[in-house]
């Protein structure tokens, strides 16, 4: 037996090529997982508790179901639209990511070049990068989909998925990421604030314009099933996050380290500025505003995680946690639009103001020796940094609008197409009971396996145990129960 520790990373069979890098590889796919993690089963558990009870089970699948749908399309012709041949300078040519010739060859990105700038060639292979991408799709769609939670139809959710994905996800993420125009050109995301998060929370609110609100009463009222729960898809996300950012390098080296520290310090920051504006005006910190800064610290550092110093990470989550904060509890009340657009879960603010603040601050706050390490484009650097750093700021600006633009218009199109073939949102009758109309099935069986609420034989002084069951002295308080010894 090799005694030799080098033998292990030598190149001794066809299945490690000496271009192959086991520790960025290893690297590569955990975060890949981390970042799978978040959706599932992170956001899946966040959306079914953080909805009211009847609309868990629908929410959970409207997640669950995305994830599934967006990996078949992504290896069918997502990704190489996304990332391969330039077809146009915002877009690239589909094509199947599914044989072995392309997935155990070295990566690239971009696949083509047309551009003076230098092509990335990670040490692993393209099957690695197929997959690492695809969980960044999964999650724009089920981030996109916290704002039609409660009322979309299923169906036309099913059908929604795939479509979005291929004519609005893959322009973005070309553009910015696989060799488009906005690359070439310069402009920072650097792991997704305008691909992932600008995006989902522009097409979210254009998508909840078209579907349609909720129920009066679902609106009025809205409480979470279970906080804890919440809490724990919320926590699965924050901890998953250090793989969304420190994957963005494709490789374990000191800017994927960077990423990760500055990560969690932004997200730190923004929770703690939410919650303390939460006592400051509401004279109590909210469990749920602690979860809404969390998330706009870890959107607002998400484009400029690895480029900014760990100083601009606690500027960028004081400016996450106040300014979503003020759009969300003072403009919206105040916006005609806001109130009349039914945003479920306000990913308007988290998702698509936070993105936009954060790919703006990077374009202040990138810092030229950290650009230096990874940025296809030499001598880039944030406006703060003086040099051609106003530039850069302009760049940001212009990209932001782009976005936006595209996902308003194709959102839209998308939406009006299939609503000529299937309604856009459920049927009234369906939206009063919920999960059991519209699947046959409900989160929770308070009663027994799978049986109703029948006061005659589940009323307070009634139990199969011998227990009292007494009601709570609080009007809103769960019941108590007291036990026969």
């Amino acid at each position: 037996m090799a005694t030799n520790p080098s033998f292990a990373y030598s190149g001794v069979s066809p299945a490690v090529p000496d271009w192959l890098n086991k520790g960025d590889n290893a690297w590569q796919l955990t975060a890949a997982t981390l970042v799978g993690l978040q959706s599932m089963p992170g956001l899946i558990i966040l959306y079914a508790s953080i909805v009211k009870k009847k609309w868990a089970v629908n929410s959970a699948f409207m997640a669950l179901y995305a994830f599934a749908a967006v990996l078949i399309c992504w290896v069918l012709v997502g990704y190489r639209m996304a990332f391969g041949d330039e077809l146009l300078p915002f877009w690239g040519k589909g094509a199947p990511a599914l044989g072995q010739k392309f997935l155990i060859h070295r990566a690239k990105v971009p696949e083509s070049k047309h551009f003076p700038s230098e092509m990335v060639e990670p040490f692993y292979p393209m099957a690695s990068l197929v997959y690492f991408q695809f969980t960044f799709a999964a999650i724009t769609l089920i981030l996109l989909a916290g704002s039609v939670l409660g009322r979309m139809n299923i169906k036309a959710w099913m059908a929604f998925v795939p479509l979005w994905l291929i004519f609005s996800y893959t322009v973005g993420a070309f553009s910015l990421w696989g060799g488009g125009f906005l690359f070439h050109w310069g402009v920072i995301d650097y792991s997704g604030g305008y691909v992932i998060h600008l995006s989902s929370g522009i097409a979210g609110f254009t998508a909840a314009y078209w579907v349609g609100p909720r129920l009066k009463s679902d609106r009025e009222r809205f409480p979470p099933n279970n906080v804890l729960l919440m809490l724990a898809g919320a926590g699965l996300l924050w901890m998953g996050w250090s793989g969304f950012n420190g994957g963005a390098p494709y490789a374990a080296n000191i800017n994927a380290s960077i990423a990760v520290l500055n990560t969690n310090i932004c997200a730190a920051t923004s929770l703690l500025v939410w919650t303390s504006l939460d006592v400051m005006f509401f004279g109590k910190p909210s469990v749920i505003g602690a979860v809404q800064g969390m998330m706009t610290g870890l959107v607002c550092i998400t484009p400029g995680a690895g480029l900014v110093q760990a100083w601009a990470a606690i500027v960028m989550g004081i400016a996450s946690g106040s300014v979503p904060w003020v759009t969300m509890m003072v403009l919206h009340k105040k916006s005609s639009l806001l109130q009349k657009v039914d945003d479920t879960l306000g990913a308007f603010h988290t998702h698509a103001v936070a993105g936009l603040l954060g790919g703006l601050l990077t374009g202040l706050f990138a810092e030229p020796a950290l650009c230096r390490l990874i940025l296809p484009v030499s001598n880039s650097r944030g406006a703060f940094y003086g040099g051609n750093g106003g530039v850069q700021f302009l760049k940001q600006i212009v990209a932001a609008l782009f976005v936006v633009a595209w996902n308003v218009v194709s959102t839209t199109i998308i939406l009006l197409g299939i609503r000529c073939f299937i309604p856009l949102r459920m049927p009234d009758e369906q939206l009063l009971i919920g999960d059991d109309a519209v699947h046959g099935e409900e989160a929770y069986a308070l009663w027994g396996d799978g049986e109703k609420y029948d006061p005659t034989k589940h009323g307070w002084n009634t139990s199969v145990y011998g227990e009292e069951v007494a009601p709570s002295p609080y009007i809103n308080g769960a019941r108590g129960v007291t036990i026969n010894l």
